[in-house]
């Protein structure tokens, strides 16, 4: 969506934040809203898949918090063309079925019926701080993971625009033509900031991020900090807490609360809250800060929608060595759908939006708000559509009518 810089909601804004959780597909935490807003492409209840026998097994609300999805579901390259497209070794052009989940899950442990979990979902009353801000803010039907593949080049998508021809989870370091979003903001006097959970808990990807500059990290509480004192950067990324592990001020333990399988759903659930409550509560910041809550890829996890097709990210290709396959990848083609939210008192309540998106998308709209110049964005990065028109209230919306959420110690 084109922004329209009259938009008293964009007249306002000052601070975008992206948080980014892990592994989960929209119709495994979303798809069931479809039953109360036909507008949200979600499940009918029908979808199915065939298992290892032949059977054809029906999607159920029987997803858990914990312990379900145990082992990970695999989400590489060749597990992710087996999920689409019914076929490890190929993908286009093969048509993108989704019908390969419970055989990709089934080769995890060689077990039918555990097999058939993949295709669980959420209801909305075990998800209240997600369903929540779908309802009441926008809902995106159509992001999309950056690739079919893992983690880390799908989050390298959102902090270059690109994932320089990687499908996997090595580490590719700086010193790249593409420049990421945050060397950009500082090179236009922005403030930026990527805040990990803590020392003990950072994500592979920050290796691949501004090593000479740590200035540019802080960790949770430094947001946390941050919001209070009304100090927020330009510019955020706040990444969850990845491993269990003993807190930092030896309180206890800190617990993970990305939601990738097989750690706890509810944990994520209320980091989302605190985030969320951080930037609401404060009542000098909610008027002029956008947050996106977005998931880095689907984790194999099932999802109905198949991918569609998108420019090549030239001049960047992955051979079959790379993939896994023997094909090779020119990212000319996004991975699963996952769920993504815009939270902000100026956008409707109920919004559902039905544009195509992917993580390419968050350096391009944060270019476009900034107004950063085109030189040294990927190709991918430049045919990114961007989201912050939805932001179209004539009014901000009254505070009664935005919601916040009690958060608990422990889930």
């Amino acid at each position: 969506m084109a922004l329209d810089r009259n938009l008293p909601g964009i007249q306002s804004l000052k601070h975008v934040v992206v948080l980014m959780m892990e592994n989960r597909s929209f119709d495994h935490m979303l798809g069931a809203l479809k039953a109360t807003n036909p507008a949200i492409d979600g499940l009918s209840g029908n979808e199915s898949n065939p298992d290892t026998t032949g059977a054809a097994i029906t999607v159920q609300p029987l997803a858990q918090y914990q312990s379900q999805l145990d082992p990970d579901p695999n989400h590489h390259f060749a597990a992710v063309n087996l999920q689409i497209f019914g076929d490890p070794q190929h993908g286009p052009p093969l048509p993108a079925t989704m019908q390969g989940f419970i055989k990709s899950y089934y080769n995890q442990q060689n077990n039918v019926q555990h097999s058939h979990d993949i295709l669980y979902y959420f209801t909305p009353d075990k998800l209240p701080v997600l369903t929540t801000l779908a309802t009441q803010y926008a809902v995106f039907n159509r992001w999309f993971a950056s690739i079919p593949g893992p983690t880390i080049c799908n989050r390298a998508f959102a902090h270059y625009g690109t994932a320089f021809g990687q499908v996997s989870m090595d580490i590719f370091y700086e010193g790249k033509s593409i420049k990421a979003i945050y060397d950009r903001l500082l090179a236009a006097n922005h403030t930026t900031k990527l805040f990990y959970y803590d020392e003990a808990s950072s994500t592979m990807e920050v290796v691949n991020l501004l090593q000479n500059e740590p200035s540019l990290f802080g960790t949770f509480p430094d947001f946390l900090a941050a919001c209070k004192a009304n100090a927020l950067p330009d510019y955020c990324f706040i990444e969850p807490n990845y491993t269990d592990h003993p807190s930092p001020d030896g309180s206890g333990e800190a617990i993970a609360c990305d939601q990738h399988p097989d750690h706890d759903v509810r944990a994520g659930e209320m980091f989302i809250a605190q985030v969320y409550n951080a930037i609401r509560t404060n009542p000098n910041l909610w008027p002029n800060t956008a947050l996106l809550v977005v998931y880095d890829e689907h984790g194999g996890i099932y999802d109905h929608v198949p991918p569609p097709s998108c420019p090549p990210d030239t001049p960047f290709i992955a051979q079959p060595a790379d993939t896994g396959t023997l094909d090779a990848f020119v990212f000319d083609r996004l991975g699963v759908r996952v769920p993504a939210i815009l939270v902000s008192p100026w956008v409707q309540a109920g919004t559902v939006i039905d544009d195509v998106f992917d993580h390419a998308a968050i350096p391009a709209t944060v270019a476009d708000f900034f107004q950063l110049p085109d030189t040294q964005r990927s190709q991918r990065e430049l045919n990114a559509g961007t989201f912050l028109g939805h932001l179209n209230l004539p009014a901000m919306r009254a505070d009664n009518e935005c919601p916040s959420f009690a958060i608990q110690t422990k889930p």
